[in-house]
This record gives structure tokens, sequence and C-alpha cells, in this order.
């Protein structure tokens, strides 16, 4: 556990204190109603950019370092790569609105290194969020009877971010533990956990279940080194366990979205269907692929590319249905470098790359707190990655929301610990 402070500290100035009190309502709404509101995501992201301002008129000292700057200049290149391609392409507003959004999240990051928000509000909002994702699946799933859970959008990116909220509930524990209430917070966090990820199985959304070993990989390097064997054991056992009776309960819908998969891979080799779940993304990405070695350099651009899958359909280099319905091919490495090129396949790596080797690397650090950041933000881009393999995430309102400015929370209150000394995470720590 992190050491208690017991001398006095200089209280926050009451303007100080008011700040921080909006930026923690901002990070808790932003987690809390995510999913279960139309547009939940944008609430606590607009009232961190709005609040943002203030930062113009306080000017307060934020320190930025050298890690601090190349986060910032991550965003900032993914965004100017997408505006670029939006404006020569001649997409207009709407191929600039969604790469604009990184650059807005960067003064929400500036705003939350000034004013941290308290840590129990922002997970405390993971939690609340992931509860309300996994309660709300299962009432559509059990009560309602659809097939596939999807909320306020599209199945896949509720599944996803539905399961992403459930494992940044696990990230918190390490901060859980070193509360005075840690038993009441572990266990506000496990029901998030479960909750979120049960989110994701009602949604059948397949392929944020691809990435569970290495999300497990990431919590174990955190982690692991501080359970006993008794506890390495029970927590295998649990994940085998678990991970068997939702596969055999019919009410979860898993195994036959798994059993599906197979067929139609085993269709799709057989040249019997090209246009199942599975074989139209096998024909988008021999077509995405095909785009690619024809314009490595610059890309297609968005509508380039609409017109390019068009004329693979009408050769039938793919299926004609898949070239005419889908605006991207489903996979976030292969959209970049389709649509913008080696620079846009550059800028989504740098993306992703960037903040996970910042934040891997205090994977293990002796700071309980600081360590649950570091867990969550490297969890935040594995996760995306994961995601990206089967689905262009970042082509939706809520896969660049949820990043972008997720990203910036994480970011920002992870720098605001560094080794835990600053005035507020001290305040904090000393009351439990």
């Amino acid at each position: 556990m992190p050491t208690r402070v017991d001398f006095a500290l200089p209280p926050l100035s009451g303007q100080a204190l008011l700040l921080q009190r909006y930026t923690s309502l901002s990070a808790f709404l932003f987690g809390a109603i995510a999913l279960v509101a139309p547009s939940g995501y944008s609430l606590g992201a607009a009232m961190l950019l709005l609040g943002s301002a203030v930062l113009l008129i306080q000017r307060p000292a934020l320190g930025l370092e050298r890690r601090d700057l190349a986060i910032m200049a991550a965003m900032a290149a993914y965004a100017a790569v997408g505006i670029a391609e939006a404006w020569w392409d001649g997409q207009g507003w709407s191929g600039v609105d969604k790469p604009m959004r990184f650059l807005l999240a960067i003064p929400a990051m500036l705003l939350v290194m000034a004013y941290p928000p308290r840590l129990s509000w922002l997970w405390s909002g993971l939690a609340v969020g992931a509860i309300g994702a996994g309660g709300w699946a299962g009432w559509q799933k059990l009560v309602e009877g659809v097939g596939r859970a999807g909320g306020h959008t599209h199945v896949i990116q509720y599944g996803n971010l539905s399961m992403l909220l459930g494992i940044l509930c696990l990230a918190g524990l390490g901060w859980a533990v070193a509360q005075r209430h840690r038993h009441a917070w572990c266990s506000f966090l496990i029901l998030g956990a479960l909750l979120g990820i049960l989110g994701s199985l009602f949604s059948g959304s397949r392929g944020g279940w691809v990435g569970i070993p290495f999300i497990l990989l990431v919590l174990y390097r955190g982690y692991g080194k501080h359970l006993s064997l008794r506890l390495k054991v029970a927590a295998v056992a649990l994940v085998l366990g678990g991970a068997a009776l939702v596969y055999v309960l019919p009410q979860t819908g898993v195994q036959p979205r798994v059993d599906q998969a197979f067929v139609d891979i085993e269709r799709y080799a057989a040249g019997e269907n090209r246009t199942s779940s599975l074989g139209a993304r096998f024909e988008m990405w021999k077509g995405a692929s095909r785009l690619i070695l024809e314009k490595p350099l610059v890309g297609w651009g968005e509508n380039g590319y609409r017109q390019g899958m068009q004329a693979l359909g009408d050769e039938g280099v793919v299926h004609p249905q898949v070239a005419e319905r889908y605006g991207h091919p489903h996979n976030e490495f292969l959209n970049a470098f389709a649509k913008r090129g080696v620079l846009g396949l550059a800028a989504l790596l740098a993306l992703y790359l960037v903040p996970l080797r910042l934040f891997a690397a205090r994977l293990t650090a002796s700071d309980l707190p600081q360590r649950s950041l570091a867990v969550a933000g490297t969890l935040l881009c594995v996760a995306y990655i994961d995601f990206g393999l089967s689905q262009a995430f970042l082509e939706h309102n809520s896969g660049v929301m949820i990043f972008a400015f997720l990203l910036a929370v994480l970011w920002g209150r992870f720098k605001s610990l560094p080794d835990g000394e600053s005035p507020i995470y001290r305040r904090e720590n000393r009351a439990g």
C-alpha cells in the first residue's frame, strides 16, 4: 500500500478546488453514461473541452515533458493526416470531423494535467458505465429477446466498448486495494468488470474476444507478481471455468457465434460463401490489399476507396455485394493504409504505439495508484489494436471519442502522479 502522509498539506485554493471538482465530474460522466445514453460518451468529453478554456485565463504551470509532447504529437499527426486526406479527396466537413476530435482532445488533456480529477470519481465512473452497459445488454438479450445487444450504437462498437469498460475496471483494482475501504472498492470494480465483459458476450462481437489473452498478459504484467501461487492458480481456474460456462450456456449466445466462425471459414475456403460475416471480411481485406499495392504512398482517399472497391467488384476480384455495401475493409490498419497510404498507416501506428510504450514503462511502478493508470492506459491501446483487426473502429464516432478523450484523461491523470508526489494525490491518499 502507498505510504500515508501525516503532515499538513497546503490547502487548494477555492478556484483550483472548484476546477478539480469540475474535471472529476467530467471524468465520471465520461465513463458512467458512455454506452447507456445516446452519444453518452460526448458529454464528459465536451465538458473537458469547454473547461479547457480556463487555461487561457489561469495559465497554470503544466510542466510539460518530452513524453507529454510525444503523445500530443501522435494525436496531432493522426489528425493532420486525416484532415489532409479529407481536403484533397473532397470530403468536406464530414471527412474533417473525426480526425479533428484528436486535436480537440489535446486541450482536454492539458486541463486534466492542471486540475487532476479525483481517482475515486474516475474509477467509479468506469465501473458505473460497465455495469450499465452489461445490465442493458442483458436486458436486451434475455428480456427483449434481441439476437445481439447493441444499445444506441452498432453491435460491434457496443460490445467492444463494453468489454473495454470492463477490463479497465480490472486495471483499477491496483488503486482499489490501496484505499481504506478496499473491500468495497474491489467488489464494485469486479462487478463492473464482470458486467462489462458480459455486455460484450451478449453483443456477440467476436473481435473483442480475440484479444483476451493479451489483455490477461497486461494484467499479469501489472499485478501478477503480487499474487501468491494459490491466487494465480485460482485466477487461471476462474478464467477457464468462466470461459467454459459462457460457452455452454445458451443464454449468452457465445457458442453459436464461435461455431459460426468456423463454418464461415470452411465455406469461404471452399469458395461457397463470400458474403457471410467472416467471408465478407476476407473479401474486403483482399480488395483493400489490392488497392494498397496500386497506391501505397498516398492511398486512395475515402471516395477513391469506394470507387476502387466498386471497380474490383465489377471485375469479380471481390464479391460485388461486398464491394458495394462496405465503405471500409473492417480492419483499422488496412483502412488507414488503403485510404491514406504509408503516412496514414504510420500515423495510426504512432497513435497506438507511442502511448502504449509510455504507459507500459510504468506497469511495475511501486505506487499502486500510478500503476493502475499505467495498466489502464496500456489496456486501452492493446484493446484498440485488437478491435482494429476486425473493425475500422476509428471510422465511428464512438470509437474516436472514447479513444481520444479516454487517452487524454488517463494520461493527464497519470502525469499528475509522478511517483505519487502531487498534492492532490497525497490528499486523496491520506483520506483513503
